[in-house]
């Protein structure tokens, strides 16, 4: 089932395609559904892709192909709608175009995480400029790097951490861990026996063990933000 927005949103984009064969900008569709920030419309089409409604063509900047339409709302009236059967569509043409440099999303900045030794983890209500570029599929939020514990995977203090929200994560992978509910960190997870090791990317520092339920995946890295002074 779709929710109104996101109905409005992939018939808007359908729309497009069959006018122009090139599928629109955020900034357009962020006009077009009168919302009042990009990362609307970045949620909106996630949840579109993870329903199978549309897909992003690989390597095609700003390229969408809508893979099947939903039937109208219901009789009753509700404000959702369910998909159709599945109707093979005419090939869109598709055409590469370059992301703009200021075509970028906001996502939420929740403050601080630890590369290092674990600290509080905070919520905020701020949000941080990205380029679309560094995103892929899915919901994203931004945190700062604070410690030295992951610098040689490249990670450094001060760095923006780029998360894409996920509750689950193979060894070997970068992630964000809740500590007992309290506190988070940013370290490589692994397991060993009955137990969850996070690693550290730094010989000074140690691994940390927990049992399992004390450590919570709460997203993976995708990408890094720096500033240079």
């Amino acid at each position: 089932m779709l929710t109104a927005k996101q109905h409005e949103l992939l018939v808007f984009i359908n729309q497009r395609l069959d006018q122009s064969g090139i599928s629109p900008s955020f900034e357009e569709m962020k006009e077009a559904l009168d919302l009042k920030s990009k990362s609307g419309v970045h949620r909106l089409i996630g949840a579109l892709e993870e329903r199978g409604f549309i897909r992003r063509l690989a390597n095609r900047a700003r390229a969408l192909e809508v893979m099947k339409m939903p039937e109208s709302a219901n009789a009753r009236g509700d404000n959702v709608t369910r998909p159709a059967p599945v109707k093979k569509a005419k090939p869109q043409i598709q055409i590469q175009i370059p992301v703009a440099a200021n075509d970028v999303l906001e996502i939420p900045f929740h403050g601080k995480i630890a590369a290092g030794v674990p600290i509080e983890a905070l919520e905020g209500q701020n949000s941080l400029s990205v380029p679309m570029a560094l995103l892929g599929a899915g919901e994203h939020y931004a945190l700062e790097v604070s410690g030295d514990s992951m610098m040689e995977a490249g990670i450094l203090d001060g760095d923006y951490a780029l998360i894409r929200k996920a509750d689950t994560a193979r060894d070997g992978e970068i992630v964000v861990a809740l500590i007992r509910g309290e506190e988070a960190t940013l370290k490589y997870l692994g397991r060993e026996g009955q137990q969850i090791r996070l690693d550290p990317a730094n010989g000074s520092y140690q691994p940390q063990y927990y049992a399992p339920h004390e450590v919570q995946v709460q997203g993976k890295l995708a990408g890094l933000l720096r500033r240079y002074h």
